[in-house]
């Protein structure tokens, strides 16, 4: 059984890679392996093919997402892309506006065209919204209704072929050199190279054929979600006259929680207990991002102790790891006695028992800290 390798380490970049980056990783290495530079060189072909399986999936934030999190046995669409399976004429009419051209080789003016241009598909533009999410919601998961506003194309508007380019997207020119004919190829400025102008336009509707439309979407926020962490919708944004609409990019803003904070995955809540609490053990109940729940202060109990609840604090939206919740014990010392109180305690002050003792309670919080991660 063959083993696929990882896509970052195709296109050679880091996990932390900016769109921008890949972009330009995975046309080095197209251009690199590209059939027309290795005629005949099946390995080559593969290489390519394999360069244009990984960036169909890293230059998606949605398909990175799920990638990132499951691997190769990321879920819908059987494993991933099945770009082995796909032929030269599909890379280059998906992916070929990366080389700078409509969809053509970038090899295409060196060999007096290759036979792969073809019309590129236009993508309308992307829409933004802010998502805010209470720390609940964060922990669970949570279907929201959004309302958006995003340009459609209008009722009864039709597109026709376009003349300047025939349908193609591109303009072709051959020049006469020395080593004989050469191709160059732009992208046609009467369609932008989709191939299509508008044919009929109903009144009130503008040169693009679109018009503004308020829409109610439903979202599903995974678990684990942090602030700003960007969700995508493929197909949810503008649509393109003619082409593809773009995607709805959610930016997630996490609201802060009365009683919890959250580092990472973890959960820290500050409990507060009295001295004598402190002293002779107790119940109590704290919050959680599932309800209230029990714990057990045992006696003789410092303040500063660290108490582990293990996997009640949030799942990892990458992952399968849950966090846990760290109750950080403050003992409250009463700034306020009644005479008889004072008295109480005055009567006490003597005994061994009220005597701090070299136990391991002096140590610092730093110490504490690595015995409880050890």
């Amino acid at each position: 059984m063959s083993t696929k390798r990882d896509f970052y380490e195709i296109l050679g970049v880091s996990k932390g890679a900016t769109q921008e980056e890949i972009k330009k990783a995975y046309r080095k290495v197209a251009i690199q392996f590209h059939p027309d530079k290795n005629q005949g060189n099946k390995e080559a072909e593969e290489k390519f093919k394999e360069a244009a399986e990984a960036y169909e999936i890293l230059s998606d934030a949605d398909k990175r997402a799920k990638y990132d999190r499951f691997g190769h046995s990321m879920p819908g669409s059987g494993g991933g892309y099945s770009g082995h399976n796909m032929n030269m004429e599909d890379i280059f009419s998906q992916f070929g506006d990366i080389f700078g051209g409509g969809g053509g080789s970038p090899f295409d003016s060196f060999f007096g065209g290759g036979g792969n241009t073809g019309r590129r598909q236009r993508k309308g533009t992307n829409l933004r919204i802010k998502l805010k999410l209470s720390l609940d919601e964060i922990a669970n998961g949570v279907e929201k209704k959004i309302k958006v506003n995003r340009l459609v194309r209008a009722e009864g508007v039709t597109f026709k072929t376009c003349p300047t380019c025939h349908g193609t997207g591109q303009i072709k020119k051959v020049v006469n050199t020395m080593l004989g004919q050469m191709v160059s190829a732009s992208t046609c400025s009467s369609c932008d190279g989709s191939g299509q102008i508008i044919d009929k336009r109903p009144a009130g509707v503008d040169n693009s054929g679109l018009v503004s439309k308020e829409e109610i979407l439903s979202v599903k926020i995974p678990a684990g979600v942090g602030d700003g962490m960007q969700l995508a919708m493929s197909g949810k944004g503008n649509e393109a006259p003619g082409g593809v609409a773009g995607d709805l990019l959610i930016l997630i803003e996490e609201q802060e929680d009365k009683h919890l904070k959250r580092d990472g995955n973890n959960l820290i809540y500050e409990l507060y207990i009295s001295v004598i609490d402190a002293a002779v053990g107790t119940s109590v109940e704290v919050p959680s991002v599932n309800g209230k729940l029990k714990i057990k202060i045992e006696p003789g109990t410092q303040s500063g102790k660290i108490l582990r609840l293990r996997g009640k604090g949030l799942k990892d939206v990458n992952g399968y790891e849950v966090g846990d919740q760290l109750i950080y014990v403050n003992v409250w010392t009463p700034k306020k006695l009644t005479s008889e109180e004072r008295a109480k305690l005055e009567s006490l002050r003597d005994s061994p028992n009220f005597q701090p003792q070299p136990d391991g309670s002096e140590k610092g919080f730093f110490e504490r800290m690595k015995e409880y991660f050890n």
